[in-house]
């Protein structure tokens, strides 16, 4: 189908005499839904069918489908279980919708988000329009400035697998009065999962992977802040991360107990008890970052989201040692680095990045190391690289592991930081500073 160039971001594109299912199945709300989708791309659904498939679908059956969904007869199929590794060691539940169905949940959040999104929580960062996760995290800082060094860090069990569908349709019945759109969301959270082969229904749970799932978390927590904000609370929530700041441990512990409360017998939920906790800010974790401890605290890279980071690199390299090193830096190994340094860019402790690029060096000097493989060859290579020969001998024939060579001093004389910026490699101390320097 034609995908018009115009954005329908704006509301005023669709006439609000029409009703909600009609404004959803309007051509131009369609077509900009179908150019997301396409560009999200994403793995094929049930159904087998590729993202690249859909506008030729489209071409054929929008009219059947169309007429379906007025009339409320639309049915989704269910979405495909897959399983993916959580960075504490569990697995994580991921939904993936057909591709069709994915261009209709797309197509009720654009139409959806402009009515829920404006009565959200101040507070409330994950999955909007114009808040990220950089902001929660300044937010918690400013917090700490003025005093409170407490935290009370809760963790929501499973929240994703956890939401009652009646509590949830509850609170979307509140805005919308579609009866057909009503239908339509009870049936995406009724589809159920299709798990080695059989399909499993869902009765609590909205599953995460389709477009609507974090608007719809959003809906179901959006109680959780309210209730914090008539408590007078500060907070930040993004998603199912929720951080309290409070003055003292007394104040947390008794945060934690009533808002558990709240929570699991408004919302019916489940708080993890042994993930929560009431603790200083610089001792957890929020959205991958933490705090120094001093009193104007500042913003750092948490150890665990350094220690993650470095566990996914050391696959990476694992699979470059037998590669051009140039075409493994500039093809692999950037991309990754620039979205890393990206994301925890607001660090205001630059150590980190300094360490980090030293091991990504020594990283890159072992895999040289290596494919010089034999002894002479060693030799060769490192008078090449300016060691004197005496040096060079003793170096390349010391018996040492890759390991010890690739951090000692004749492969930091022959291979300096100098080389591998030649070599095209992304400095995270740089990138870092470069966006301290912006920001000022």
């Amino acid at each position: 189908m034609s995908t018009p160039n115009r954005s329908l971001t704006e509301d005023n594109s669709i006439p609000e005499a029409r009703s909600l299912i009609e404004r959803v199945v309007d051509h131009d709300n369609i077509a900009y839904a179908c150019r997301r989708v396409m560009r999200n791309k994403g793995a094929a659904g049930v159904d087998k069918m590729e993202v690249t498939a859909l506008p030729d679908y489209l071409r054929r059956n929008w009219d059947i489908i169309k007429e379906q969904l007025l009339n409320g007869d639309y049915r989704p199929k269910p979405v495909l279980r897959v399983e993916i590794p959580k960075a504490d060691g569990g697995m994580r539940m991921l939904g993936i919708p057909t591709v069709l169905d994915r261009l209709i949940q797309q197509a009720l959040l654009q139409i959806l988000s402009p009515q829920f999104d404006p009565c959200f929580s101040e507070r409330s960062y994950g999955f909007r329009r114009g808040r990220h996760a950089g902001q929660a995290v300044q937010q918690a800082r400013s917090y700490q400035h003025n005093g409170k060094r407490w935290v009370v860090d809760m963790d929501l069990a499973q929240f994703f697998d956890e939401v009652n569908h009646d509590i949830l349709m509850g609170r979307i019945g509140r805005k919308v009065e579609d009866r057909r759109v009503l239908r339509l969301i009870r049936a995406y959270l009724d589809a159920g999962v299709l798990v080695g082969g059989l399909v499993s229904r869902t009765p609590k749970g909205t599953p995460q992977g389709g477009p609507l799932s974090p608007l719809l978390s959003n809906i179901m927590l959006d109680d959780l802040d309210k209730e914090l904000e008539a408590r007078g609370h500060d907070f930040c929530r993004y998603a199912d991360d929720c951080n309290i700041y409070v003055g003292s441990k007394r104040a947390g512990e008794r945060v934690l107990v009533s808002i558990s409360h709240f929570v699991e017998n408004r919302l019916k939920l489940k708080v993890n008890r042994k993930k929560s906790a009431v603790a200083r800010p610089w001792n957890r974790k929020f959205l991958g970052y933490s705090f120094t401890n001093h009193k104007l605290c500042r913003i750092r890279v948490a150890l665990k989201s350094l220690k993650r980071f470095r566990k996914h690199l050391k696959g990476l390299f694992r699979k470059g040692k037998g590669r051009n090193l140039t075409w493994f830096i500039r093809k692999d190994l950037n991309p990754v680095l620039r979205g890393w340094i990206n994301y925890f860019r607001l660090s205001e402790v630059k150590g980190f990045a300094e360490e980090l690029d030293q091991w990504l060096r020594r990283r890159l000097r072992l895999i040289l190391w290596r494919q010089w493989k034999r002894p002479w060859r060693r030799f060769q290579n490192l008078m090449k690289f300016g060691i004197s020969e005496q040096r060079a001998a003793r170096s390349a024939f010391n018996g040492r592991g890759p390991w010890y060579n690739s951090g000692a001093s004749h492969m930091n004389q022959a291979l300096p930081k100098k080389f591998f910026d030649q070599l095209g490699l992304v400095s995270t101390l740089e990138k870092l500073l470069n966006f301290r320097t912006a920001l000022t």
